[in-house]
């Protein structure tokens, strides 16, 4: 193996993802892995910001099959916040989380009013 490339245990290592995970990126055609002589998969040392800048976006909600329809410019730099090309899924991302914040909060307001129309009761 090169200097230039990590076994997964050292991918894992330096982003901080499972093994399991690392797996499912690469199984997803996120991530692109070799064959070592021994069969296991080995990552370019690009990987480690690639691993980061998925788990980022997973992180803001978006599934792996809408980041595998992600262009270069959003899944391969690491802190990479928007591209011409993502800009309108992630505003209907954002508004998405919006409609489930209100939704959320509608929720929980009859939820206290259950509670205290039952207190009165009591």
């Amino acid at each position: 193996m090169s200097a230039k490339s990590l076994s997964i245990g050292e991918l894992a290592s330096e982003t901080g993802a499972s093994l399991r995970s690392i797996r499912h990126y690469d199984d997803n055609d996120l991530l692109c892995s070799v064959r070592a002589e021994n069969g296991y998969r080995v990552f370019p040392a690009a990987a480690i910001s690639q691993v980061r800048q998925i788990q980022r976006l997973i992180a803001t909600g978006f599934s792996l099959a809408e980041i595998r329809q992600f262009p270069d410019c959003m899944r391969m730099v690491e802190g990479a916040t928007a591209c011409p090309e993502t800009t309108e899924l992630q505003r209907s991302r954002l508004a998405a989380i919006e409609q489930q914040i209100t939704e959320l909060e509608q929720r929980r307001a009859r939820l206290r009013q259950m509670l205290e129309e039952g207190q009165q009761t009591e």
